[in-house]
């Protein structure tokens, strides 16, 4: 049987890792990534610590791919054969920031004790 302090615990890591997680869908760039920053220097619980980490970091590599995006479609558009690549890439990059965050609440909501981990972003923090 749970205890109440395991069961607060719990409810304490779902609420602000669904927070971290969800934080991508609230608006600017910045806005998104105080949410993690401020969840990281909070709390000490390490699940909570972690998925602020791996929030951020996600937030970084969004911040890195969208200006490699950008640049990419800049030039591809400078090109008029190309137009159709330009929305390609811009599709895939509006596909990546969407669905990964998605399945992190997703994973939260199943199991809030285990952090999630992004795929394929580079880990700085």
């Amino acid at each position: 049987m749970v205890d109440d302090g395991d069961r607060s615990s719990s409810g304490k890591r779902k609420l602000f890792s669904l927070l971290c997680h969800g934080s991508i869908f609230l608006g600017s760039l910045l806005f998104t990534s105080a949410i993690p920053l401020v969840v990281l220097l909070l709390f000490d619980d390490p699940i909570i610590k972690e998925t602020a980490k791996e929030t951020l970091n996600y937030h970084f590599n969004i911040w890195l791919y969208a200006a490699i995006t950008g640049a990419l479609a800049f030039f591809f558009t400078a090109l008029i054969i190309t137009i159709p690549l330009a929305w390609l890439i811009g599709g895939a990059f509006t596909l990546f920031t969407l669905v990964p965050p998605i399945f992190g609440i997703l994973a939260t909501l199943n199991n809030p004790n285990e952090p999630y981990r992004y795929p394929f972003i580079w880990r700085l923090l």
